[in-house]
């Protein structure tokens, strides 16, 4: 049996919980919550992708989309960002490797690490 106090205290520190998430440095009154919101949609169109003809992949913009983009070092720190882009590596990885196998490329796992670099992506011919 739950006493009127006690749900008026949870009540009251939902609330307060609420208000420290919206408030915070990375709540949603920032583009440190939006930013990886939108950021998701990638990874899904990525998913979304995977029943596709892998002819139909793009290697430069998937190469392009498996540059890490340094979520770690935005402050403050952002683990829905970091989440997002960890997740996006992942599925544009996956995405790269059956363009690759289309393509009848086969890297060794030295050289698809040289080709992801930013310099290597800019003079790479695909």
């Amino acid at each position: 049996m739950i006493r009127c106090g006690e749900s008026l205290e949870k009540s009251f520190a939902m609330s307060t919980a609420l208000k420290a998430f919206l408030n915070s440095p990375v709540g949603p009154k920032t583009t440190h919550f939006w930013g990886p919101v939108a950021n998701w949609g990638f990874v899904l169109a990525g998913l979304l992708d995977m029943n596709k003809p892998p002819e139909m992949i793009s290697g430069n913009m998937t190469a392009a989309m498996c540059v890490i983009r340094f979520a770690w070092m935005v402050q403050p720190r952002n683990y829905l960002l970091l989440a997002c882009h960890a997740s996006n590596e992942s599925v544009q990885l996956y995405q790269l490797s059956r363009w690759a196998r289309a393509q009848g490329k086969a890297y060794s796992s030295a050289e698809f690490i040289f080709l992801l670099q930013p310099s290597a992506l800019q003079h790479h011919v695909w």
